[in-house]
């Protein structure tokens, strides 16, 4: 039951450039962890076919914190990117350039050293 608050945690701490691998490395965890309470006939193979049965028997936990990881990992990208791309308008605007719609900066203006105008 506490996987899923770190699933989420997760997803909100990890760094911007990694937002996407926030889904693939909890499922890791979350078998690195079983891995100490998997238990096996011994030997190599029984710590693997404990490890199978053990997240065979939890894959319900295993699907849903997954599922709240890569959820949180999305929302936080589009938030970032709008962010972004706000600010980006904000400072195109400022800096005397006219914002295009849609599709980004289209017809952008300068001013140049004569101070008249020119279409780029």
């Amino acid at each position: 039951m506490l996987f899923l608050p770190v699933s989420v945690l997760t997803a909100l701490w990890v760094r911007r450039g990694d937002l996407l691998t926030a889904p693939v490395v909890v499922p890791i965890g979350f078998a690195v962890g079983v891995l100490p309470v998997a238990k096996g006939d011994g030997g190599i193979l029984g710590t693997v076919m404990g490890l199978v049965t053990a997240l065979a028997t939890q894959a319900g936990w295993l699907y849903g914190g997954t599922l709240l990881a890569g959820v949180t990992a999305l929302v936080r990208r589009a938030t970032l990117t709008r962010r972004t791309a706000a600010v980006r308008r904000t400072a195109l605007v400022r800096g005397g350039r006219r914002v295009g719609g849609a599709g980004g900066v289209r017809g952008v203006r300068e001013r140049t050293a004569r101070g008249g105008r020119t279409t780029a």
